[in-house]
């Protein structure tokens, strides 16, 4: 994994935990050591996250370092 992709699991796991305190799954996938799942699952660049569900899904690209963003991005924010 590069820096760059070590950085953004860090940085989604402290967004996850602040945000959803244990009440989430997250699944990291080193494409350099399994490539085929970049195409199955139409991944262009990396690190990306993907929000598998709630549906709809949703992608970013990045270091995830930017909470708004992130959380903006993957339709986690809640509207009051």
């Amino acid at each position: 994994m590069t820096a760059r992709s070590t950085r953004a699991v860090a940085n989604i796991l402290a967004i996850c935990e602040e945000h959803f305190a244990g009440a989430y799954e997250l699944e990291v996938v080193n494409l350099y050591e399994r490539p085929s799942l970049a195409a199955g699952e139409q991944i262009i660049a990396a690190p990306t996250c993907v929000k598998a569900f709630p549906l709809p899904q949703r992608r970013i690209i990045g270091d995830m370092s930017n909470t708004g963003r992130v959380l903006e991005g993957l339709d986690l924010v809640t509207h009051a």
